[in-house]
């Protein structure tokens, strides 16, 4: 498994609500993206930072997603440049489901 965390600092702080209507809005995007197990939106406690932890299958899932078109998506919605940065991820420990998972 492949945990990615972008983020992008934004051009002014954003309040929590306005950060989760704006997330609220792309979210039906990401449910049917091949690989991708988990996406957390993330706002940093100022305002000023958004972006998400994602967790990918593998991580040609996860390349197939950061595309110029995304990037280009990301500064038109955010008026900001993202930066990714990719985790190797060889243990899950899910409490929801009461599992601990392996990338095996």
């Amino acid at each position: 498994m492949i945990t990615t965390i972008t983020t992008f600092v934004l051009p002014k702080p954003i309040a929590l609500q306005e950060a989760k209507a704006i997330f609220l809005s792309t979210a039906p995007k990401y449910q049917a993206v091949p690989g991708l197990l988990r996406k957390c939106y993330v706002l940093s406690e100022d305002g000023q930072t958004a972006g998400g932890v994602y967790l990918w299958q593998r991580r040609e899932d996860a390349e197939a997603m950061y595309t110029d078109a995304w990037r280009a998506f990301v500064r038109e919605k955010y008026q900001t440049e993202p930066q990714v940065v990719y985790f190797n991820t060889p243990v899950l420990v899910d409490n929801g489901t009461h599992e601990i998972l392996t990338d095996d």
